[in-house]
């Protein structure tokens, strides 16, 4: 396991949308959907916007891999559960970058968003950056 280095963290948490492929159980990256991220201190977060039923979060929980490519970033990275004392800063994360979409964020702060909430965790370099 490797660490975030300032530079992803920094285009990866300025960039508006990231894109997610979840690893299926058989090891192939299933098709990329674009999400939004928010990074709170030197960890970066996601959620799934449907809750536990959104398709791309239900293979992504179940495999706990994924490839993300965000602000010129591509990284494979391993899929934690978040802390819930850091959903807090996470909703404010959440409501400081996606505020001007004033319909979309309040689903994002919903208690069936917040349970679906992963730490990225950078895994080794796979190009890009």
């Amino acid at each position: 396991m490797s660490s975030w280095t300032p530079d992803e963290l920094s285009r990866i948490g300025a960039a508006e949308e990231l894109e997610i492929a979840a690893r299926g159980s058989d090891g192939s990256l299933r098709a990329a959907v674009p999400i939004w991220v928010v990074r709170v201190g030197d960890d970066l977060y996601i959620r799934s916007w449907r809750g536990p039923n959104g398709r791309w979060f239900r293979v992504a929980r179940a495999t706990r891999a994924a490839h993300i490519s965000a602000g010129g970033v591509d990284r494979d990275v391993a899929l934690i559960d978040a802390e819930d004392e850091a959903n807090d800063a996470i909703d404010d994360g959440y409501r400081a970058k996606y505020g001007r979409y004033a319909t979309y964020v309040p689903p994002m702060l919903a208690a069936q968003a917040r349970a679906t909430t992963l730490k990225l965790v950078a895994q080794h370099h796979s190009g890009g950056s």
